[in-house]
């Protein structure tokens, strides 16, 4: 009894908070370790890159086609996350709590259940499915073992991901960052030693990336086990209703279809830079592609902080608020992408000479991260736009924005404009695109602040 009132006392806080601090020091609070979170699983990612690098440029080139599988397992893990914590942070905002538990319990039982089949499929198919990404001969030999560990730890993934998503759909960012952060450090420690150290190459990357997100999962998973979390995580109450899984995934799918489609995009991009500047321009795009993301996800990071505010805040009924979270998000992602811009900018070279000793991997590295800067500043915009759609729960706008970036806009460029351009229309295609996202996402706001605030005021 005095348990059950811990908890109900707990969550009355945590909706006093969500709903009456100050916009600016609200959103600043949750993003920071959002932001962190997000950095994190680019960290697992780009120090596999910066050393595998050091192998040979077949092996970052390697590294770059398994990123599409990469891709996959983080779709069904962020997205199943953030169906789920969409509906909680909501269910919490209107104070039903109870129903907020069988969306958090019944996420993690669809993550594990999506990762297992991710698991089995890939690894029964797994040569086939790399030469489908454009997995060249000379790939091969690294890229079938740093796949297969992936494999191997997607449900496990899936459901950190998920976990991850659970806690800052509460508002408890915090404690989201330390579960990420901690496996983080860990990677970036034991990478070397595996790769290195043990002999085992790429192999060796993806053993030590397994190692760390088990660190993160047990970490997340505590929170819950010693009762910290607003929501609870018990076998009851895993919904055995079709309809708890329907909301869950439709409200997913736009992160689903940006993350899937991400993965189809990096094969297509690998396949084209292989086309026409073959192991060279791959590896080159590779490590460019992956400090391009390293800033978007600061910037998503940012959206995500935003994400439970407002749906919290929508739920409770105060669209005003969620209306002003909004603009102060898209002001501080905003400056923040216009300030890593000009750092990409400026310091291209040295970015790409850290990366890579090769000197013609270096040349387009630094042309690509220089055609990817003049658009960063643009990411915030259309990230946010998709990201205010997705937490207040129009799944149809929600899944269309998502789908532009990577998908709408992006594969008909990286596809035909090479025809025209060779290697330098494949290191423009994505820049481009985001042009695009950006164009298409207008609209979408000014008939949001017109139909749901302006009105409303």
């Amino acid at each position: 009894m005095k348990q059950n009132k811990s908890i109900k006392t707990t969550a009355q806080l945590q909706h006093i908070k969500m709903t009456q601090t100050p916009i600016p020091k609200l959103v600043t609070a949750m993003a920071i370790p959002t932001v962190t979170s997000m950095l994190v699983t680019v960290v697992y990612n780009t120090a596999d890159t910066y050393f595998v690098a050091q192998i040979d440029k077949s092996a970052s080139a390697a590294v770059g086609v398994v990123f599409a599988i990469m891709e996959i397992v983080m779709a069904l893990g962020y997205g199943v996350g953030v169906g789920a914590g969409s509906l909680v942070s909501r269910k919490l905002g209107a104070k039903e709590n109870e129903k907020a538990d069988i969306y958090a319990s019944s996420g993690i039982f669809a993550a594990v259940a999506v990762g297992t089949v991710l698991m089995v499929i890939g690894l029964s198919f797994l040569d086939v499915i790399l030469k489908l990404l454009g997995c060249t001969d000379t790939m091969l030999p690294h890229a079938a073992p740093y796949a297969k560990f992936v494999l191997l730890a997607a449900p496990l993934n899936c459901a950190t991901f998920t976990l991850n998503n659970l806690l800052r759909s509460q508002g408890m960012t915090k404690l989201a960052m330390i579960g990420m952060g901690a496996g983080g450090i860990l990677n970036i420690i034991i990478d070397p030693l595996f790769i290195f150290n043990l002999g085992l190459g790429t192999a060796g990357a993806s053993i030590a990336t397994m190692i760390s997100q088990t660190a993160s999962f047990v970490i997340l998973a505590s929170c819950f086990v010693t009762r910290r979390s607003v929501v609870n995580l018990r076998l009851k109450n895993i919904s055995r209703r079709a309809e708890e899984y329907k909301d869950i995934v439709s409200l997913g799918m736009p992160t689903m279809v940006r993350n899937g489609l991400a993965s189809l995009a990096a094969a297509v991009l690998n396949i084209q830079a292989i086309k026409y500047g073959g192991d060279t321009a791959a590896a080159a795009i590779t490590i460019s592609n992956k400090l391009y993301t390293l800033v978007r996800s600061i910037a998503f990071g940012i959206g995500q902080g935003f994400q439970p505010v407002a749906g919290y805040n929508y739920g409770a009924g105060n669209k005003k608020r969620t209306w002003q979270s909004f603009v102060f998000t898209l002001k501080l992602g905003t400056l923040v992408c216009v300030a890593f811009a000009a750092g990409i900018w400026l310091g291209a070279d040295k970015i790409m000479h850290w990366f890579s000793t090769d000197v013609q991997v270096a040349q387009i590295g630094v042309q690509t991260l220089r055609f990817s800067s003049t658009i960063i500043p643009l990411l915030a915009f259309s990230t946010y736009v998709n990201h205010l759609y997705q937490s207040l729960g129009f799944r149809l706008q929600a899944t269309f924005l998502a789908s532009c970036r990577q998908g709408i806009c992006f594969l008909p460029i990286v596809i035909l404009l090479p025809q025209k351009m060779g290697v330098l229309g494949v290191q423009t295609a994505q820049p481009i695109a985001d042009l695009c996202t950006a164009i298409v996402s207008l609209p979408f706001i000014l008939y949001f602040y017109k139909k749901y605030v302006k009105e409303q005021a």
